[in-house]
């Protein structure tokens, strides 16, 4: 499968054409270039899986590149699109940031510069989609937020009752779309709308942070309202599903809340930024005793939201690494903390 990390570089100037390709060279992406918009729509058609980042100057005959990037858009989403105009106007850039444009670059373009754009502009595009406006906002304001520290967070696992033996049966096909379509998608959006951070999914569980990279004070009590509305999506879904096709979402969610290590972890090849420490092995550890619907939390987590939550206690639980068991508690199925 082609890997997705080339350029597409639309420009009616076959001299700015060449210069963008040798400013790009060395950069670690396969560079394409096309004339004109209709030009440049039909190789993106073509190829798909290739293209990571679309480039277009702005005056253009025929399809000017505003309109080009949004028909690109339309075609494939994930694509970083980026405005490269020497007519940068007020009014140009309004509407580029009015349909989901990217990037607004004015020419005469210095290389070293263009690059560096170019470089930004993906990296925020990525990363907005794992974080909420709001935490990429205080991101994006904030200097040094994505250094490595030892803070206070709030996780969140959930995972789906009875998935190995469902999965078992079902073709590949079937099961990505469940996975993306029907759980995936519906709980990381809700996850971002409580402002949380989809750190990873792991098989069938959903791994989510809630005050990394951005500290609030009420973050416990967003994880676990959070819990309450993914619970009560998965009783929707699992309505939905079974009327359909007969298939079911039932999740168990676990919270811990305390301090973690947050940094970029990884090898030479691979990196992420992630939160690491006993609370997200708590979290793990609640979220493989929670039952179909519910959602089970630490003491410390608790302390943090016991004002604003109903919660029943459980019988304390062992966890690995820990000397002694901890106290844990049931979110009480009629609260409804959202």
């Amino acid at each position: 499968m082609p890997v997705m990390n080339g350029l597409l570089f639309i420009d009616d100037e076959e001299g700015v054409r060449r210069s963008v390709s040798r400013a790009l060279r060395k950069e670690p992406y396969e560079t394409y270039t096309a004339h004109d918009g209709k030009t440049a729509i039909a190789f993106l058609k073509r190829h798909l899986a290739k293209i990571a980042t679309v480039i277009s100057d702005f005056r253009m005959p025929y399809m000017d590149g505003l309109e080009t990037l949004c028909a690109i858009g339309r075609i494939n989403p994930e694509v970083t699109r980026i405005i490269l105009t020497g007519y940068a106007t007020m009014e140009a850039a309004i509407d580029a940031t009015n349909e989901g444009i990217d990037g607004f670059l004015t020419k005469p373009f210095d290389n070293v510069e263009l690059r560096a754009k170019i470089r930004e502009i993906s990296v925020r595009k990525r990363l907005r989609q794992f974080i909420s406006e709001q935490v990429y906002r205080e991101i994006d304001s904030s200097c040094g937020v994505l250094a490595p520290k030892y803070h206070e967070v709030t996780i969140l696992f959930s995972d789906i009752r009875g998935f190995t033996a469902m999965s078992q049966q079902m073709p590949p096909e079937s099961l990505v779309a469940f996975l993306n379509d029907h759980y995936f998608s519906p709980m990381g959006e809700i996850a971002h709308s409580f402002d949380g951070t989809v750190d990873k999914h792991i098989g069938d569980s959903i791994m989510v942070v809630f005050g990394s990279p951005a500290p609030r004070e009420d973050d416990a009590l967003r994880a676990v309202r959070a819990g309450v509305v993914m619970q009560q999506k998965a009783i929707e879904i699992n309505e939905i599903l079974r009327r359909r096709n007969g298939m079911r979402l039932r999740i168990g969610i676990g919270i811990s809340t305390g301090d973690v290590f947050s940094g970029v972890l990884g090898s030479l090849r691979k990196k992420e930024f992630t939160s690491i420490g006993m609370p997200v092995n708590i979290a793990a550890r609640l979220q493989g005793l929670a039952g179909p619907g519910e959602i089970i939390i630490s003491r410390s987590t608790f302390e943090r939201t016991h004002q604003d939550v109903s919660a029943t206690p459980i019988p304390p639980v062992s966890v690995k690494g820990m000397e002694t068991p901890i106290s844990t508690y049931r979110i009480d199925p009629v609260a409804q903390p959202i």
